[in-house]
């Protein structure tokens, strides 16, 4: 860790692009806000590190704190007086001499990113180092970054894309502005102050601090990255750019994974979120999904899966299951089409067609095809608890609240509506009827 680096992110900005009500840096990439991988990484470089809200600050400050606790501080930026890059800076104070400025919507970035351009800064020495990439060829000419002209790798002037002119616009030999500086504290806290909104969108720009320093002859150096090099600096300005950035984070999860002795069947068509945890020798097939804060232990998971929040345990899942939130699993089998919600079974054999949902059931316990647990009344989930070594025969329902005790016998087709006690064989059955040749009678048709 970087003991002489703060690290300032902004996120004050609303995301008018994603087309959303929900602030751009809480739309989620791998079941985490966008926000959090870029903190997550600053956090291995700088023991300062504080980020600028605005637009549902509160909001966003309450997410990220379930995440990070106290690591992060924040600071409320006044969008209403202050807007633009620049306002955001206006209260900030680094605990450091070195500051490096980094955007929010920029998941992708990672912790030797960051120390590669801060050792880029030390061997330039120069007061400003800022990051540059070449327009890749694919792009349209408006793409919402800033124009930087340089010359001889350093920076002359800075103009946003709203107040550029065409024929900036069009030269390709502009580099495009990629929003990441290191500054020296001092030259922050002498130009913040300095900033006007004398351009197009009457915001503060952050990058007028470039033209404050040529007027004072600082040496503002760019730290110029080819497209590929430039990657993981991207920032996510629509929905399209979110789903990139999952695919390729997604695709560093489970990697790592696999790299700890995950064993994954095409992981190409597996989804895995950012906190789920394994342990032990596992196998995860092709199409399976895991979400949230699940825990897989000496586990298979079979083909096309789903695992909300749960912790499974030597089980074997599939294929075709589905786990809710809060469902715990040890020494049990779960087959094609079994649902659990919130239930902790333990020794469980649930082959097939079954949902389980508010249960607790016992080692030995076989649960038939097509059994249901009817745990909501239309106002209330109750809870079914069944023993061990229960045999539940196929197509049958227990009315929650119950208790159906060890060792019972339920027959195929049966309603229970009453506890059962320890041993007891319940059966519900209506009257056979039989009519003979009733098929006949009724559509009038001769033997």
């Amino acid at each position: 860790m970087n003991k002489s680096l703060s690290i300032v992110i902004l996120a004050a900005g609303k995301g008018t692009r994603m087309k959303s009500s929900l602030p751009k840096v809480l739309h989620k990439i791998c079941g985490r806000p966008m926000l959090y991988y870029g903190l997550k990484e600053s956090l291995l470089v700088s023991d300062d590190v504080c980020v600028v809200l605005g637009f549902e600050s509160e909001k966003i400050q309450q997410e990220i704190c379930h995440f990070f606790g106290t690591k992060v501080r924040f600071i409320h930026q006044d969008l209403t007086n202050f807007p633009g890059t620049g306002g955001a800076l206006k209260n900030y104070v680094p605990k450091h001499q070195n500051v490096l400025i980094l955007n929010g919507d920029m998941p992708l970035i990672q912790a030797q990113d960051l120390e590669n351009l801060c050792l880029k800064s030390a061997e330039s020495h120069s007061a400003i180092l800022m990051s540059t990439f070449q327009t890749p060829s694919h792009w349209p000419i408006k793409n919402g970054y800033g124009r930087v002209i340089a010359k001889n790798g350093e920076v002359q002037e800075i103009i946003e894309e709203k107040d550029a002119s065409k024929e900036i616009l069009e030269n390709p030999n502009n580099h495009l502005n990629g929003g990441i500086y290191t500054i020296r504290k001092d030259i922050l806290e002498s130009y913040i102050p300095k900033l006007t909104n004398n351009n197009a969108q009457k915001e503060y720009y952050l990058t007028d601090i470039i033209a404050l320093a040529k007027q004072d002859n600082l040496k503002i150096q760019e730290a110029y990255f080819t497209e590929s090099q430039f990657a993981n600096f991207q920032g996510v300005n629509d929905k399209l750019d979110l789903a990139r950035a999952e695919a390729i984070i997604s695709t560093r999860i489970k990697e790592s994974l696999m790299r700890q002795g995950v064993t994954m069947r095409l992981p190409e068509t597996i989804y895995i979120e950012e906190g789920v945890e394994f342990v032990g020798e596992c196998i995860i097939e092709n199409g399976v999904s895991i979400q949230g804060d699940s825990k897989i232990i000496s586990s298979h998971i079979k083909a096309h899966s789903v695992i909300e929040s749960s912790l499974v345990e030597s089980s074997d899942i599939g294929p075709f299951a589905h786990l809710r939130p809060q469902s715990i699993l040890k020494n049990t089998h779960i087959g094609n089409f079994v649902e659990i919600k919130k239930s902790q079974l333990n020794g469980v054999k649930a082959g097939h067609l079954s949902y389980i949902g508010d249960s607790e059931i016992g080692d030995g316990t076989n649960v038939g095809a097509g059994f249901i647990t009817c745990n909501y009344d239309g106002k209330t989930k109750h809870k079914t608890k069944i023993g061990k070594n229960v045999f539940i025969g196929s197509d049958s329902q227990a009315v929650a609240p119950l208790y159906i005790e060890d060792d019972c016998i339920i027959g195929a087709g049966s309603t229970i509506r009453r506890n059962l006690k320890k041993g007891e064989l319940f059966l519900t059955h209506g009257k056979e009827i039989i009519k003979e040749g009733f098929f006949y009678h009724f559509f009038s048709k001769k033997t």
